[in-house]
């Protein structure tokens, strides 16, 4: 699936920045209801980590990255105590290089606001592993539909494969961001209501997409749902939950 990944730390702070994210927030707590079983373990692919060879965190017990600024003293203190699974790493960094991609574990990367901040959310108890993954600096749409195709085995071993970015992430146009965004998310309904091949093909030209280039200046929280769109089967993609952020439109995904 591909979520909203929300505003920094806006889900837990108070005041009209909690009231912006409210409808996003609720989304992503209702998430874990709509699953058909308990994940064994989530590979969270976040549109915060960008290396030119696609990385897996390999460490039990990763940090937390704090990579926003200037929100309250109390959100630096925010903590997400969720196992990392090194052999899952090292299982999606295999199934990487028999596909034929160079690969990297690192072991000591973090896990950023991309990866515990919706997780915190959805999964509060903390007990589910975690696995976070980069995307390529290149944002080639293809590409990482290509790196979601091979890692959709994962799937069939337990593993929730999730994207984490935002559908609208145009950050000087957010206030007045409305149309767009509304034309930009009508396309991706009937972009991803395909099979996995007319899914890739349509992603492929999202920029040209009415509404597209003004939702996304800068194409890096897309990336994330080309990695769970070729994770996914042939199935329809469909649209999982439609929110608002102010008169800007949001949405989230499934790839059943």
């Amino acid at each position: 699936m591909y979520l909203p990944h929300g505003g920094g730390p806006s889900f837990f702070m108070t005041g009209e920045r909690k009231r912006l994210y409210q409808d996003t927030e609720n989304f992503l707590r209702s998430v874990s209801g709509t699953l058909p079983t308990t994940p064994q373990a989530i590979l969270m692919v976040t549109a915060h980590w960008e290396t030119h060879i696609p990385s897996f965190t390999g460490g039990a017990k990763p940090a937390l990255i704090y990579d926003y600024s200037g929100f309250p003293p109390e959100t630096y203190e925010i903590q997400y105590p969720a196992p990392g699974q090194p052999a899952l790493a090292a299982r999606a960094a295999a199934l990487l290089q028999e596909a034929g991609y160079p690969v990297r574990v690192d072991d000591d990367y973090g896990w950023d606001h991309g990866v515990f901040i919706p997780l915190k959310v959805m999964f509060p108890e903390a007990n589910i592993p975690v696995v976070a993954m980069s995307i390529h600096p290149s944002l080639d749409p293809a590409l990482h539909c290509k790196l979601g195709q091979a890692l959709s085995r994962l799937r069939e071993e337990g593993v929730l494969v999730v994207g984490s970015g935002m559908s609208f992430h145009n950050l000087r146009n957010f206030a007045q961001g409305g149309p767009a965004s509304e034309q930009f998310h009508a396309w991706l309904d009937e972009a991803l209501a395909g099979d996995q091949a007319q899914r890739t093909e349509r992603l492929m030209h999202w920029h040209t997409a009415p509404g597209g280039a003004a939702s996304h200046p800068r194409e890096e929280h897309m990336i994330p749902l080309m990695v769970a769109s070729g994770a996914g089967s042939d199935s329809p993609g469909r649209r999982m939950w439609s929110g608002r952020v102010g008169p800007t439109h949001l949405g989230a995904w499934v790839f059943d």
